[in-house]
């Protein structure tokens, strides 16, 4: 039986950023129930967004992601966007005292500088 979508799960789709509904479509597809991805792919092509550029984004993750399991990525530390990198570091107790090590994810755009690499010159 196909649920209706509640008010709140249609107003989250028309809200969210057309590259938050892309890699909801494509890096967590396993994540999604199943009778919510026709609503997403719906509201892209309402925005313009063609089947090429789905599946190019679903290319850009294939390529960069890291995968939890398959069709369900890891999500950034500090965000929502799929995860490309990881770096060990601590978690601490109130922020400072160190407790025991562990891997953080994050995207591209929350890697900490220190772990970009630099182009040689």
């Amino acid at each position: 039986m196909l649920e209706v979508p509640s008010e709140r799960l249609t107003a989250f789709i028309h809200d969210a950023s057309t590259i938050a509904l892309l890699d909801r479509l494509t890096a967590f597809r396993s994540g999604m129930r199943q009778d919510v991805l026709p609503l997403i792919e719906a509201e892209l092509r309402r925005r313009g967004v063609t089947s090429d550029r789905i599946a190019e984004h679903e290319a850009e993750i294939e390529e960069t992601v890291i995968w939890e399991r398959p069709g369900m990525a890891r999500r950034c530390r500090d965000c929502e966007r799929p995860a490309v990198a990881f770096v060990w570091d601590w978690h601490r107790l109130v922020d400072q005292l160190p407790v025991w090590p562990a891997r953080f994810f994050y995207c591209a755009n929350h890697v900490p500088q220190e772990h970009v690499e630099q182009p040689d010159e």
